[in-house]
């Protein structure tokens, strides 16, 4: 017998999408089973330590979904209609805020009814978070769909801790000013006790913009607000259960998968490999370019190396990510037809979800990690490989516009603008000895293995239920 679901929780985490996916079985019945998404992997430990509930919307439109218990913790169901999804989450989160966050790659869009919906749907999780909260609960609001939750919970519930974690960049002052509605932003985010960045740029952006506020005062990280509450802003930035990935990609099963990737892929001495959920910030214009010059060039003999891009789909119903699937389809094409060798193509493009344990093998043969965002938070998928990939004789080579540039320092560091210079870094961490690639490897794995996910949250809730 299941057990059952708790009214009240001492611990919360509101989240866009609830860490479930559903499952159909083959007997017709419907089961939940952990989604594979970074955030749940990062989190999901702490829910099962802690207990508590998890609040959000468990991805189909227009059908409610009474809560359950999960795994230690407990699922709640937010609701939301076909119209908000497509006004809320593909309008305002990924085609206002998503864009604007990553330095205006593609143009951020301005609609009024998308902010309606944001703010309508934003009180829905507020709304949630509130009734299940015991008092003096803490609550920990992820990311950026959700940055109002933070004041309108406060309004509801003040004797809650509130804790915001923004997983992606928070822009500079001269591009966040461009949204029309940046006094809500701001003010949604002034509700919480703490805000987390990824680096310290990312909060240095965000106490420039609160200072502006009528009243707001503060200084060292700090904002003091015309109420007396005291905000924190700090990074935290986050990471994996490296432990976990490296048990993983070290297991029976994980290793004869990858030994049959490698023969799929005709066993080259070179294995390069990026993957990345299909999205413009990722830069993989950028990527295929430099790599497919290398092998038109000759610096790269398609006999001897393969760059395998796994490509994982994402929001195929917003138009700049059909265009960008597009793209590559025929830049990958166009490459492979003038450098393929006989034996195989010299890019093996994927555009397809994988399981962990296929990723993990993935990992395991890449003599080189691809990892060129034109702007990212922090990528897990860098600190993934270091974790998963146990020899020291590999690269990986890392877009300096990444967070984790911050932390792992003896990468390969690319400007993914630069053309030229990404192809001579790539050919560089092809052909460097392997005693420079064993020094560089062993530092970052210690980085990632020291500055684990555990470290992660503890910091950010001991500080937070510390204020």
């Amino acid at each position: 017998m299941s057990e059952p679901v708790q009214e009240k929780a001492k611990f919360i985490v509101v989240a866009n999408r609830l860490p479930v996916d559903r499952v159909v079985n083959d007997d017709g019945s419907v089961a939940w089973r952990s989604s594979p998404g970074g955030l749940v992997t990062a989190l999901e430990p702490v829910m099962q330590a802690r207990g508590g509930a998890w609040i959000g919307w468990h991805g189909a439109a227009d059908e409610e979904v009474d809560p359950f218990h999960h795994d230690g913790y407990d699922i709640v169901p937010v609701a939301l209609s076909e119209l908000e999804v497509e006004r809320y989450y593909e309008g305002f989160s990924n085609a206002t805020l998503w864009p604007l966050y990553h330095d205006c790659i593609a143009e951020p869009v301005f609609h009024r009814e998308w902010w309606d919906a944001y703010q309508q749907v934003n009180r829905r999780f507020a709304d949630a978070a509130a009734a299940r909260a015991e008092h003096g609960a803490t609550v920990w609001v992820q990311d950026y769909q959700l940055q109002l939750v933070p004041q309108l919970l406060r309004e509801l519930r003040p004797d809650l801790r509130i804790g915001f974690f923004l997983h992606i960049p928070f822009p500079p002052i001269e591009l966040f000013n461009r949204l029309p509605w940046r006094d809500g932003i701001i003010n949604g985010l002034l509700g919480a006790d703490l805000v987390g960045f990824q680096t310290p740029g990312h909060g240095s952006n965000f106490l420039r913009l609160a200072r502006r506020q009528p009243g707001v005062e503060g200084a060292r990280g700090r904002v003091h607000l015309p109420d007396g509450r005291m905000v924190t802003a700090k990074a935290f930035p986050i990471s994996i259960d490296a432990a976990g990935m490296a048990e993983l990609a070290n297991s029976p099963k994980v290793l004869a998968e990858a030994r049959q990737l490698r023969a799929d892929l005709g066993d080259p001495s070179t294995i390069l490999f990026g993957v990345d959920r299909l999205d413009y910030s990722k830069g993989l214009r950028n990527r295929v370019r430099a790599v497919g010059e290398l092998f038109d060039s000759g610096e790269l003999d398609p006999e001897e190396v393969v760059f395998l891009q796994l490509a994982t789909p994402s929001r195929e119903r917003v138009k700049e990510y059909r265009i960008l699937r597009d793209d590559i389809d025929l830049l990958v094409g166009r490459i492979n037809s003038k450098s393929a060798s006989l034996a195989r193509s010299a890019i093996n493009y994927r555009y397809t979800s994988v399981s962990r344990e296929t990723l993990t093998g993935m990992y395991q043969i890449a003599d080189v990690m691809l990892v060129t965002p034109l702007l990212d938070g922090m990528n897990l998928v860098a600190k993934e490989y270091l974790a998963c990939r146990s020899r020291n004789d590999s690269a990986l080579v890392l877009s300096e516009f990444a967070g984790a540039a911050l932390e792992l320092k003896q990468a390969y560091m690319v400007n993914p603008y630069d053309i030229d210079g990404m192809k001579a870094t790539i050919l560089r961490a092809v052909r460097d000895s392997p005693r420079v690639k064993a020094r560089k490897m062993r530092a970052m794995r210690r980085q990632v293995f020291e500055h684990d996910i555990d470290l992660w949250a503890d910091s950010f809730l001991n500080q937070l239920e510390g204020e």
